[in-house]
């Protein structure tokens, strides 16, 4: 391998510009982000314990004069909030690209016997059945790592499959000191770590598109095989103003916003991010 080709995957890429590997179906790093979603004391894959108990519980307070939910949880990993929901007497389908957090959720609700329907797919791809759902949930910012015509396939889904009156809950990153929020330049070498159980060297950095009030956190992956794999993270960051302009185009009405929902800690917690709930007229 020759150094110009690393240095040329390390140029600032065109906005939305792929890159070559996908991490959610990866074998390996699939089981490296089961392992941090079920870590409770950290919010990496997953928020901490106490915090997705905290904002299933808000969710489930803004529906409590509903009775009994269909629910259905968008990207759900291993059924952290899923279970909440089911425990609390609701119907629950999650759905997550993850065959890993699938397996894992569909064990999990199994032994602890609960009705939860578990689908392994993409939340992009998959068909559902129309006016089916009281409520959509997509949480840990999701909808913020999606391009806008992925999002704007998401968000008329998620309009298609609530009943009328159903609510929409989503989170967002806040467009707040959104410079500080870049990583510096890293690399790491590794025999077996997060990104290959072979040895690797990853070359780690962010860039930042302002006007799109966007970062793109990219990672190299120079492997044995002396090939470059490249995973691209692109990350929008919101006003609530963007959030009403974006969801009035789907004909989504009520919109609310909360900011109290998660405890004070870093530059991506406590009011740096918004949650928002609407409903679909």
């Amino acid at each position: 391998m020759k150094i110009i080709d690393i240095i040329s995957k390390s140029i600032k890429p065109e906005l939305y510009e792929k890159g070559t590997s996908f991490m959610w179906t990866d074998e390996h790093i699939s089981k490296q982000l089961l392992n941090i979603h079920l870590n409770p004391d950290i919010d990496l894959g997953s928020r901490k314990k106490s915090t997705i108990e905290k904002t299933a519980n808000w969710i489930l307070d803004t529906q409590k004069e509903k009775g009994k939910l269909n629910i259905l949880d968008l990207g759900c990993g291993p059924g952290l909030y899923t279970e909440i929901f089911a425990k609390a007497g609701h119907s629950v389908t999650g759905i997550d690209i993850s065959k890993n957090s699938i397996e894992y959720a569909n064990k999990s609700a199994k032994d602890k016997k609960l009705d939860i329907t578990y689908l392994n797919t993409s939340y992009l791809e998959v068909d559902l059945e129309s006016d089916n759902y009281d409520l959509v949930v997509l949480i840990f910012t999701d909808l913020g790592v999606l391009t806008p015509t992925e999002r704007k396939s998401l968000l008329e889904m998620i309009f298609h499959v609530l009943k009328r009156g159903g609510t929409f809950i989503f989170d967002v990153l806040k467009d707040r000191e959104i410079e500080k929020k870049t990583s510096p330049k890293t690399w790491e070498l590794s025999n077996n770590g997060f990104w290959k159980e072979s040895p690797y060297l990853a070359l780690s950095e962010s860039f930042l598109y302002p006007e799109e009030k966007i970062i793109l956190f990219q990672h190299n992956i120079v492997g044995t095989e002396e090939n470059i794999e490249t995973y691209r993270f692109w990350t929008h960051f919101f006003s609530h103003n963007d959030v009403n302009k974006m969801l009035d185009a789907y004909n989504f009405i009520d919109i609310n916003f909360k900011e109290d929902i998660l405890p004070e800690g870093d530059m991506w917690n406590g009011d740096n991010v918004i949650f928002c709930k609407t409903i679909k007229e």
